[in-house]
């Protein structure tokens, strides 16, 4: 069993896949408390699902392209069946996790989004960096949550170290929502020489920030 705060159809609001249709499986729970967390209410609750169940919601959707998400979903063991599940049936899988777990296990058919925590989350002593050393530069994506410039030096630091431009498909660099001035951020992405892509959350300026299910 899974325990499960919401199943839906919506966008993909990041990512490079940012703009496509996607069926979203946000699982509960999450041990880490980024001070600057949009998904608080998956941290209690949810509904206990089986897998099979899981699989069937996904279907009635009809998209081939799934995310699953959190909380942090890699925190339930059966997380890593339900990917692998939905890899056997050819989906195209999207994994974001905050990268705290191991993703050693996780079925190599699913595409990692692996949010790599900064300084201002109050998490950044949680990443597990053994997670960079196994990104593939065809299918795998990080994201760096920035709230400040101590966040952003930080993320080019890590970038530097882990060689993330070529080990990865994209680094994403997604300032928090109303909390940077974004083109302050722009300028530090334009001017920084790097080969990384900011982001916006689309999925907040069509739906607004508190929606959920969209």
């Amino acid at each position: 069993m899974l325990r499960v705060t919401e199943i839906f159809r919506s966008i993909q609001g990041e990512s490079t896949h940012a703009g496509r249709p996607c069926t979203f499986v946000r699982l509960t729970g999450c041990p880490m408390r980024c001070v600057w967390c949009d998904s608080e209410y998956t941290f209690t609750g949810g509904e206990h699902v089986s897998i099979e169940d899981v699989m069937a919601r996904v279907r009635d959707f009809g998209c081939r392209l799934v995310e699953v998400t959190g909380g942090e979903p890699l925190a339930q063991r059966e997380a890593f069946t339900l990917i692998t599940r939905l890899c056997d049936e050819g989906y195209e899988v999207l994994l974001e996790t905050g990268g705290y777990v191991s993703t050693e296990s996780v079925d190599a058919r699913a595409c990692l989004i692996l949010d790599i925590k900064c300084p201002a989350s109050g998490e950044a002593e949680r990443n597990h960096w053994p997670n960079l050393e196994r990104l593939r530069a065809d299918t795998d994506e990080v994201k760096f949550v920035i709230a400040d410039r101590g966040d952003w030096d930080f993320a080019r630091d890590v970038i530097a170290r882990y060689d993330l431009q070529s080990r990865t498909k994209a680094v994403l660099i997604s300032p928090v929502w109303n909390a940077v001035d974004l083109p302050q951020a722009a300028d530090w992405v334009s001017t920084s020489g790097l080969d990384v892509r900011m982001q916006v959350q689309m999925h907040k300026q069509i739906w607004g920030a508190e929606a959920r299910g969209v």
